[in-house]
């Protein structure tokens, strides 16, 4: 079994396939759609239309970067509020034309600067929450790499949530929780062992529906596998999903989120 510090290594990698080479290569006709109408765009948070097998899809998804110039132009991925807001705008957009919504995590958590707070962040975070909540279209949700704190589970509240086997999902980071329990971060890697972060951890919590393989007998499985695998199970669970009312839908999310 593969150890939490590895898993946290692992999920950070840089070379992990981003949100939107997700959206490219999952989907059809991908169509990037910017801004949230109140303050600006946020590069941190990508979203847009997509087409799986003809059927529209809203993709939304947290965003790094394979290098440091991109990375710092995507704030490594931590999103300012005007990112969660812009993903509440798309949500919305989906539920008015019926379209589905499938969410890529990856993300340390919010970003909680000055700025972020005198923004909303907070705000935002809860307002993207109760949006989910409440929205009338399936949503599946996938992780993709990180998942931090608020941050992820601001993009995290599907009817399906998902993990990659190399992904990680917490209320904070090691380093994070190491400083708090012990006041000591270089205690991190004993601190991922018992924050139960794995995905075959949360999977074992319920706190998760799914992992979806990168390996086979430890064997990494080749890009194109992967992606072929993970295309032909979104189409299995949107299609299921499509039978749904739309009372069915929000009552099974609502449901599997009141079981915490």
């Amino acid at each position: 079994m593969t150890d939490a510090n590895e898993i946290v290594n692992k999920a950070r990698a840089i070379d992990r396939l981003t949100a939107k080479e997700w959206a490219e290569e999952l989907f059809e006709n991908f169509f990037e759609l910017h801004g949230d109408r109140r303050f600006g765009d946020d590069p941190a948070i990508i979203g847009g239309i997509a087409t799986l097998e003809g059927q529209p899809v809203t993709i939304i998804g947290t965003q790094k970067g394979h290098d440091l110039k991109e990375n710092v132009y995507r704030n490594f991925g931590s999103p300012h509020p005007e990112g969660y807001r812009k993903s509440i705008r798309l949500m919305k957009q989906a539920e008015k034309f019926n379209r589905p919504v499938v969410t890529f995590i990856n993300t340390s958590g919010a970003f909680c600067d000055v700025e972020s707070e005198d923004r909303g962040i907070g705000e935002a975070i809860a307002e993207s929450l109760l949006t989910m909540s409440q929205l009338k279209v399936p949503i599946l949700s996938i992780f993709i790499g990180e998942g931090g704190s608020g941050g992820a589970l601001a993009l995290g509240m599907g009817n399906k949530v998902w993990m990659m086997e190399n992904a990680m999902y917490s209320v904070l980071s090691p380093e994070g929780f190491a400083s708090i329990l012990w006041k000591d971060s270089s205690r991190s890697k004993e601190a991922a062992e018992i924050m139960k972060l794995t995905p075959t951890d949360l999977l074992e919590l319920t706190v998760v529906d799914r992992i979806i393989p990168e390996s086979r007998r430890k064997v990494k499985l080749k890009r194109e596998e992967v992606i072929h695998n993970v295309r032909k199970d979104i189409i299995q669970a949107l299609a299921e999903m499509s039978e749904w009312s739309e009372e069915e839908v929000i009552q099974q999310r609502q449901a599997r989120f009141r079981m915490y």
